[in-house]
């Protein structure tokens, strides 16, 4: 993790501040999708620094303190600023800090709030009015403190544009890859995924937490299923038919695909064959029947619809973004 180091400006930067008894976990997490070095992938993604208002900060409940990093000035350069969080949520957030989160928003740099980040994000008036996700055990207290802000209950993150802000520790990840997703396209967030053995896509929606019930025979898994469904996402699959080969009910199905999920079959069918159609567009395949066919999404209407339901762009915009940067065809 390089502090202070010397990157082209074409490299995005991502700091994070770290306040009085910030929690590790999420820190470490940022530092994992934002902070390595990528030689797999033959680039670097990001340029990423941890900052702090003092030379040393105690970490939650004093386990270790953190030193040798910057100072709040490099909020100054950031694109993209993480706020703190920590488990103390009633305890105010130091003015300075709050004075630098304001200022990176004000000079438009993206913010993140990781599970109690958005108690920081609320704490400097930036989230009234807008959408937000927090840790489920803080969603009272929050709405109590904040009724100006739109708290979205029990899901995994909420994207807002230029505030993103995730429920909990381990839906860190999940926004963190979103966000490499949203910024290097869906073959690059795969890649990161992979390294860290972590699922590559769970939609913000999501639930929080997932109920798993005792299962009435010894394997309810759904991942079999989910492994033969990602291998056959061309063909005309309906969830029927994927009820009928894993052997129950569409109505015993949904229930095991909100439980384990937290999402149901055909939204995740859809997710799956979207990440698809990304992923071809990114390896240079130029023609729009074909993506769609070869993803299961059928027309090339179908996929300009959902692609731009999911990702904001149009399929010739999304391959100017990610595509191969060689070859001149467009995507109409």
């Amino acid at each position: 993790m390089p502090q202070g180091s010397s990157q082209a400006s074409s490299v995005h930067r991502v700091v994070l501040v770290v306040d009085e008894n910030s929690n590790p976990f999420e820190m470490s997490c940022a530092i994992e999708v934002f902070g390595l070095e990528r030689p797999e992938l033959g680039r670097r993604l990001y340029d990423f620094r941890l900052c702090a208002a003092a030379p040393t900060t105690r970490m939650r409940d004093g386990f270790f303190s953190l030193t040798g990093v910057a100072g709040l000035e490099a909020v100054d350069d950031a694109d993209t600023l993480i706020v703190p969080n920590r488990p103390d949520t009633d305890t105010p957030r130091s003015p300075e800090v709050l004075d630098a989160v304001r200022g990176a928003h004000a000079r438009g740099a993206r913010l993140i709030g990781f599970c109690s980040g958005a108690f920081t994000l609320a704490e400097a008036g930036l989230l009234d009015g807008r959408r937000a996700a927090c840790h489920w055990m803080w969603g009272a207290s929050f709405r109590a403190r904040f009724p100006q802000v739109e708290l979205e209950p029990d899901v995994l993150f909420v994207d807002d544009g230029d505030i993103l802000t995730a429920s909990g520790s381990a839906s860190a990840l999940d926004l963190a890859l979103h966000v490499v997703r949203r910024d290097h396209g869906a073959e690059i967030a795969n890649a990161v995924s992979r390294r860290l053995i972590f699922a590559a896509h769970r939609d913000g929606g999501q639930r929080q937490f997932v109920e798993r019930p005792v299962p009435e025979v010894p394997d309810e898994s759904l991942a079999p299923l989910l492994a033969w469904t990602q291998e056959h996402l061309a063909e005309p699959l309906t969830v029927a038919g994927l009820a009928a080969r894993a052997a129950v009910s569409t109505a015993t199905l949904h229930r095991r695909f909100r439980a384990q999920l937290g999402t149901t079959p055909l939204a995740w069918l859809t997710g799956e064959r979207v990440a698809l159609a990304c992923r071809l567009i990114e390896r240079g395949e130029e023609r729009l029947d074909v993506v769609a066919a070869r993803s299961g999404l059928g027309t090339a209407a179908n996929l300009r619809a959902r692609l731009r339901r999911e990702t904001g762009l149009s399929p010739s915009a999304y391959r100017r973004r990610f595509g191969p940067a060689t070859g001149e065809a467009l995507l109409v």
